[in-house]
């Protein structure tokens, strides 16, 4: 018999390619930030204020938080190549329903059932620890980071360009252009479409890569739920990573959500130049395998407090970048290396916190997960409202402030946190003195 990250089989545990896994994360968080760039379009398409407009993002933030919490425990207690061939299929019918939206309320209802099917990327994610040795944990998880980070960032890439694709069209083919169909196509609707097309050309290579995962444990999904308060109420390092997460997750959404306006604002530039910003954050991406080997060596707790300075310093940037009077090109410079430096100490912190949680229960990971992610992605939508109102109030100003000010609440927050380096033996395969007192519990 073998023990295989909790299995215990005749045979090693059906394996996926971690990059593979990253492939998967990216398509499935990339749903969520699609409409970042796209905000003041859709604002023009419905006749209604940016700050209005800027609740479609929190309504996606929002329905990621609730998909997490009540879509990704069942990643224990169910079989989850099945379950997520299903979330994925579901998400095709979100994306059109999207594109299709007649009015912003609808829009923001869609948004909301795109951030909940969107949360299949968190019951991909745990996979990845089953894959590797415990020792090399933070390795697998910043391989599989780097594609969800890519996913976060690219999409806003995309969304901005094929957002630009009737306007090309309508120079290089005319006679297509001039279809009813077409010209009712909005640039911004025309990104959901793709998009749907993408996922829907992504799921066979998903049910062929994908093995078969059998369920960890034969629980209820009530039982399931209930475990969830018992995980967070005796592992305080999980409550320390989900309130740091949420934090630092709320001041990098502050910026993400509010760069559109600021661009079409003071410098009349468009979707497709905000969405050209995720092709620079990137660039942060790259750290997430570099960020899981620190983890691995030095200890999380050192690699979060790099990635808290790296956030507080891009902010710093991207004040005094915009504000100072200078020419247009000082500005753009500013936002680009705020940019990675915001990306790559996001990453940092984000691989940390993963690295740690992903230790105390390995049998519970996708519910580890779930507690994390949705508190993470909560502070996120708190992060987006105000940044929303904070613009609306204060502009560029309001928005630098409040994401220092989450950052600064994120480094006490971790000032205070608990001081070790690792939750459990590293020699260990998926055995944890905690785990059954957890699970009946």
């Amino acid at each position: 018999m073998k023990t295989v990250s909790g299995y215990k089989t005749k045979h090693a545990a059906p394996r996926a390619p971690l990059h593979f896994l990253g492939l998967a994360c990216a398509i499935g968080v990339s749903t969520i930030y699609f409409n970042q760039p796209l905000l003041p379009d859709m604002a023009r398409s419905f006749n209604e204020t940016a700050g209005h407009a800027g609740f479609v993002a929190v309504a996606t933030q929002v329905g990621y938080a609730l998909g997490l919490l009540l879509f990704v425990p069942l990643g224990d207690v169910l079989e989850r190549r099945a379950l997520m061939m299903r979330m994925y299929g579901a998400v095709i019918v979100a994306l059109l329903a999207v594109a299709a939206a007649p009015s912003l309320s609808w829009l923001i209802a869609t948004s909301v059932a795109i951030g909940m099917l969107a949360s299949v990327t968190h019951i991909v994610l745990p996979i990845a620890p089953e894959m590797v040795p415990q020792r090399e944990r933070g390795r697998a998880i910043g391989t599989v980071m780097m594609g969800l980070l890519l996913g976060i960032l690219l999409a806003r890439s995309f969304a901005g360009w094929v957002s630009h694709l009737p306007s090309l069209l309508a120079y290089v083919a005319p006679g297509v252009t001039n279809s009813t169909a077409f010209r009712a196509m909005e640039g911004w609707r025309l990104v959901f479409v793709v998009a749907a097309l993408v996922n829907a050309a992504f799921l066979p290579l998903f049910a062929r890569v994908m093995p078969k995962l059998p369920a960890r444990h034969e629980l209820s999904y009530g039982e399931a739920m209930r475990s969830l308060w018992t995980l967070y109420r005796t592992q305080p390092l999980l409550r320390e990573s989900c309130q740091v997460g949420a934090l630092f997750f709320a001041g990098f959404s502050c910026f993400w959500t509010t760069l559109a306006f600021l661009l079409s604002s003071r410098y009349g530039l468009g979707a497709g130049v905000a969405g050209s910003f995720g092709l620079v954050g990137a660039c942060g991406a790259t750290v997430a395998p570099i960020a899981g080997r620190l983890a691995d060596r030095w200890g999380a707790r050192w690699v979060m407090s790099m990635g808290l300075a790296g956030i507080a310093l891009s902010f710093a940037v991207f004040w005094a970048g915009v504000e100072v009077r200078a020419p247009l090109a000082v500005h753009m410079a500013a936002l680009v290396l705020g940019v990675v430096l915001l990306d790559v100490g996001a990453q940092l912190a984000q691989v940390s916190n993963q690295t740690r949680i992903f230790g105390l229960v390995p049998s519970a990971r996708s519910r580890l997960n779930t507690v994390y992610m949705t508190i993470y992605f909560s502070g996120a939508a708190v992060g987006s409202a105000l940044s929303t109102v904070a613009w609306a109030h204060w502009h560029w100003n309001g928005v630098c402030a409040l994401a220092l000010g989450f950052i600064g609440l994120a480094r006490l927050r971790h000032a205070m946190g608990v001081k070790v380096r690792e939750p459990f033996n590293p020699d260990s395969r998926g055995e944890h003195p905690l785990e059954e007192a957890v699970l009946e519990a």
